[in-house]
């Protein structure tokens, strides 16, 4: 069966591992997933993560390494903003403080996938795909 949301299921899968305390996780590879994912390494929020081809399927698979901070995860709460049944935009007006700036949304944007920081600095809004913190 096809998934409907795969940025909601890696980071489902993120969230999951870090409850179990896992070091590592893994989960399908795309374009959308890696930009994500580079967002998250530059903000610190992992420790990074590595492309495996599996030979079973031929389906490329990220691992990532995830960050602990004295036991705990780096990560407090990760979590969907727009989903297939409801996409949410901002203008570079109303791009959304996570933590009053502690924390950062991940935005789809004409230039790309990048932070809120990022997107105010040059002015462009777009899709807020997920909140970090």
């Amino acid at each position: 069966m096809a998934m409907t949301d795969p940025l909601g299921d890696m980071l489902t899968r993120i969230r999951n591992a870090q409850m179990r305390k896992m070091s590592k996780v893994s989960t399908p590879a795309s374009k959308l997933r890696k930009h994500v994912l580079d967002v998250l390494a530059a903000e610190g929020y992992i420790r990074g993560y590595a492309e495996v081809v599996t030979a079973t399927h031929g389906q490329s698979e990220f691992e990532i390494e995830l960050k602990y901070f004295d036991g705990l995860p780096v990560i407090r709460t990760i979590e969907r903003v727009s989903k297939p049944g409801r996409r949410v935009y901002a203008s570079v007006k109303n791009l959304p403080r996570v933590a009053n700036g502690l924390g950062v949304s991940i935005l789809s944007t004409p230039r790309g996938v990048m932070a809120d920081h990022d997107a105010r600095e040059q002015n462009v809004g777009g899709e807020v795909l997920c909140r970090v913190f």
